[in-house]
C-alpha cells in the first residue's frame, strides 16, 4: 500500500512539473490546417490533433532537446524542436503540400515511347528487378509506425484516429511465397469534433438510446463509440497494401501493358496498367501502379499506385437503415434513407510510398492513401465518402526481429477518445 502511494505521489509530481506545449499549423495560404496529427519524436502516444482553427497543447515533461512531429495527409512532415512550442503565446507551423501521388498526365508516355520494342522493355523491367532483389532485404524486419485515418464527409472532416503500432515484416513467410505481416497497435486515440461526436453517437445508437434511461444511456454511447473497429482495418491494410517487389515480379511479363516516360532529376517513370472487367462489365476495376526509377542505378525511389473501380447492380440492393446510417453519419436525410436502393459504386484509390536507405537496403519510410467513394441510389441520392491515411515509420529495427506472439496479434486495443474544441 505504501509503495502504491509513493507511485500516486511520484506520478503527480511529474505532471506536476509537467511542460505545457502549444502551437498553431497553418496551410501555406495561412488558413488554419484541422486534424493535423501532432507528437513528441520520442513519445508519440503524447501526442495530439490541432482542432478548427489549427491549435494544439499538450503537457509532456520532455528532454531539452526533443523534436516534436507535424503531420497532415497530403502535406509535407514537419520536424521541430520542442522548445519552439514553449512560448506564452502559440507560435505559428506552415504545412507545405505534398501530393500523395502522381498525376495521371505525369506519367502518361509519348506514343512514339509506348512502340519501344518489347526487348528493351524487358531489358529495362529486367534490370529494375535485378536492383529489387539485391536492395530489398530477405530478413524479418520491424517497424514502429504512427498511422492516421481521417474520414471526411464533403469537405468537413467528423473524426480521426491516430494509432502507434508495431508492425514485424516476415519475407515470404506464407505458403504462396509471399510476405506475412503482423499487426499489433499500441496506443490509439480518436478524435472528435464536440458537435460530430454528437451526432455520430446519435447515429451509432438509433433512435432506442432516447428510451433509455440516463446512466444506461452513457454507458451505451461509450461503448459505442469504441466499437467501429474500421480504423484497425484501414491502419494494417494501409502497410500491407503495394507489394512492390512482388507486384513488380508478378507484371513483368505483361509487356504489352507497360509504358515508360523520363523525369527529370534523373528519374524513369515505369507504369503498368491493369485493366479487370468481371460478371458481364458489371464489375470494372483500373489498376496503374508507377514505379519512379533512378535512371542511371535502376534503383527504385517512390511507388504509387492509382486505381478506380465501378460496380453497377441492375437491380438494385436495398440497404436497411442501419446500414445506410453507418455509412453516411451525417449526410442523408429519413425521407432519402428510407427511399434509397444501392445501384452504383464508384470510387477512386490514391496509394503512395516513399522509401529509406539503410546498411545498403530499402526500407520503407511513409506510406499515405487518399480514398474517395461515391455509394449511388435511385432518384440521384448519393452517399459521398472520403477516407484519408498516413503511416510514418518512427523507428526500424533490422537485427534479431522475431515473430510477434499469436496473442498480441489479436489483442483488442482499447481508444481513448479525445474531443477537440
Amino acid at each position: 500500500m505504501k509503495r502504491i502511494f509513493l507511485f500516486i505521489l511520484l506520478c503527480f509530481a511529474v505532471y506536476m512539473h509537467a511542460t505545457i506545449y502549444q502551437g498553431r499549423v497553418v496551410d501555406q495560404n495561412g488558413a488554419p490546417v484541422s486534424y493535423a496529427t501532432v507528437y513528441p519524436e520520442v513519445a508519440p502516444e503524447l501526442g495530439t490533433a490541432t482542432n478548427n482553427d489549427g491549435l494544439f497543447s499538450f503537457k509532456a515533461d520532455l528532454p531539452n532537446d526533443s523534436r516534436v512531429i507535424i503531420s497532415f495527409i497530403g502535406y509535407e512532415k514537419l520536424t521541430i524542436s520542442a522548445s519552439l512550442l514553449t512560448s506564452s503565446e502559440p507560435s505559428v507551423f506552415t504545412l507545405r503540400e505534398q501530393p500523395i501521388a502522381l498525376e495521371e498526365t505525369v506519367v502518361a508516355a509519348k506514343k512514339s515511347k509506348q512502340r519501344n520494342k518489347r526487348k528493351q522493355m524487358a531489358t529495362l523491367l529486367h534490370a529494375v528487378y535485378v536492383k529489387l532483389a539485391d536492395e530489398f532485404p530477405d530478413t524479418p524486419t520491424r517497424y514502429s509506425v504512427v498511422s492516421d485515418v481521417r474520414m471526411d464527409s464533403e469537405g468537413s472532416t467528423w473524426g480521426m484516429e491516430q494509432m502507434i503500432a508495431d508492425i514485424v515484416v516476415l519475407p515470404q513467410a506464407k505458403r504462396d511465397n509471399t510476405d506475412s505481416l503482423q499487426f499489433k497497435g499500441r496506443y490509439c486515440k480518436r478524435f472528435f469534433d464536440t458537435q460530430k461526436r454528437k451526432q455520430a453517437d446519435e447515429i451509432l445508437a438509433g433512435q432506442a438510446i432516447e428510451r433509455m434511461e440516463k446512466k444506461s444511456k452513457e454507458k451505451f454511447i461509450r461503448r459505442a463509440a469504441n466499437a467501429v473497429d474500421s480504423g484497425v482495418v484501414v491502419h494494417r491494410s494501409l502497410f500491407a497494401m503495394g507489394n512492390m517487389r512482388q507486384d513488380f515480379e508478378q507484371a513483368m511479363g505483361d509487356l504489352k501493358h507497360w509504358t515508360v516516360s523520363n523525369e527529370s532529376e534523373g528519374e524513369t517513370v515505369l507504369t503498368h496498367t491493369q485493366k479487370i472487367s468481371k460478371y458481364l462489365g458489371c464489375f470494372k476495376l483500373t489498376f496503374q501502379r508507377h514505379y519512379i526509377v533512378d535512371s542511371r542505378t535502376y534503383a527504385v525511389r517512390r511507388f504509387s499506385e492509382h486505381a478506380e473501380i465501378k460496380i453497377t447492380i441492375p437491380f438494385g440492393i436495398k440497404l436497411n437503415a442501419d446500414q445506410l446510417q453507418m455509412l453516411n453519419l451525417v449526410n442523408m436525410d429519413e425521407r432519402k434513407i428510407e427511399k434509397f436502393r444501392l445501384k452504383k459504386v464508384r470510387g477512386n484509390v490514391d496509394y503512395n510510398t516513399i522509401y529509406q536507405r539503410r546498411d545498403n537496403h530499402v526500407y520503407i519510410l511513409e506510406k499515405n492513401m487518399h480514398t474517395q467513394a461515391f455509394i449511388l441510389g435511385t432518384k440521384k441520392a448519393e452517399i459521398p465518402l472520403v477516407v484519408k491515411a498516413t503511416q510514418r515509420v518512427t523507428d526500424l529495427q533490422t537485427t534479431n526481429v522475431r515473430p510477434l506472439p499469436a496473442s498480441q496479434i489479436t489483442r483488442r486495443l482499447s481508444r481513448e477518445i479525445v474531443e477537440i474544441y
